[in-house]
């Protein structure tokens, strides 16, 4: 090698770091993440798991160019609260929230600190001015979760155990959707023949109340609404459904995956990947007010047959038919 190149090439080298230096960004981001559900849930971590894995696929990486702090709230509306404050106290450029309770909390906390949804029941619980436009500091992405579903999760209950003629509603109380919820059920309730039950919980302990008081007489039904309380607590209202042989209908596949009979919702993982791109473009200078809050369309259908064989219930062919996914 000539003497002038040796020297062109040292320099190169030399310089590499600085240029590589100057190419990284001018301080580390950081992202606060508030989920309703606990840390060692493995649903919670199938949500983080398309979080982080959307994060690092749009050249993100945590603890190099980007810093998550994640706040576990396991069901608790009151630690819902604190670690809404909490987060807002950590000034971080975004906050990814996954509940109505805690998109309720983070709104009350802060009107500056860009805020994206990943599940609420309709955008109409945010403070986003319209669809296209949201203005303020909140947008996201919302479940197909509005109250006519209700007449939908009726008719799959009506569909599987046509015996039923009480239903109960249940559903954390303090959930901004549940008086939405009961009066839609109420509403359709008699052209499906059955009466209504409401179960609504204040706490946990009120699982096993609302269950006692459906079993008080035959042909009961329960259909599980979605919410923190419910998801984090789903194991117990599981069980209590097939200890009392009470057909069930849950919003969300991973009821299904934990022993529930049939569940009918929106695909929540996916909305955490979609969720995060909005994420990444905050990150990136984006404006949320600009940022249309959009609908999570993907519906799925779930059905357990192991659970239904259980309750002494034959799914019918149509419904298997139209199943998403059959568990056996």
């Amino acid at each position: 090698m000539r003497r002038r190149d040796f020297i062109i090439a040292v320099g190169s080298l030399a310089a590499w770091p600085l240029m590589a230096r100057a190419q990284r960004p001018e301080r580390i981001r950081r992202v606060g993440l508030l989920t309703g559900l606990a840390q060692d849930d493995p649903e919670a971590q199938a949500r983080i798991k398309a979080f982080q894995q959307r994060l690092q696929e749009l050249g993100w990486t945590d603890g190099h160019d980007v810093q998550v702090d994640y706040r576990w709230a396991s069901g608790d509306v009151d630690r819902t609260r604190a670690y809404a404050t909490e987060l807002v106290g950590l000034a971080p450029d975004v906050i990814l929230v996954n509940t109505p309770p805690g998109l309720a909390a983070l709104q009350k906390a802060t009107r500056t600190i860009p805020i994206v949804f990943a599940q609420v029941i309709d955008a109409s619980e945010s403070d986003a001015a319209s669809f296209a436009r949201p203005g303020g500091n909140v947008t996201g992405f919302y479940s197909y979760f509005d109250f006519t579903i209700v007449g939908k999760w009726l008719e799959i209950l009506k569909e599987i155990a046509p015996q039923v003629r009480r239903v109960a509603l249940m559903q954390n109380v303090d959930h901004p959707a549940w008086p939405g919820y009961l009066r839609a059920i109420r509403e359709i309730a008699p052209s499906f023949g059955v009466s209504v039950v409401p179960a609504g919980l204040h706490g946990p302990t009120d699982i096993k109340l609302g269950v006692d008081e459906l079993v008080r007489e035959p042909n009961g039904g329960l259909i599980v609404l979605p919410d923190s309380m419910t998801g984090a607590h789903r194991q117990e209202i599981i069980d209590l459904a097939l200890a009392h042989r009470i057909p069930a209908v849950y919003p969300l596949r991973y009821f299904v995956a934990s022993g529930g009979l049939v569940s009918y919702g929106a695909d929540i993982v996916a909305s955490f990947r979609q969720a995060t791109s909005y994420v990444d473009r905050i990150l990136r200078g984006a404006d949320p007010a600009s940022l249309p809050v959009q609908q999570s369309t993907k519906l799925e259908l779930l059905i357990n047959l192991k659970t239904a064989k259980a309750l002494g219930l034959t799914v019918p062919s149509t419904l298997i038919d139209r199943a998403d996914e059959v568990i056996e």
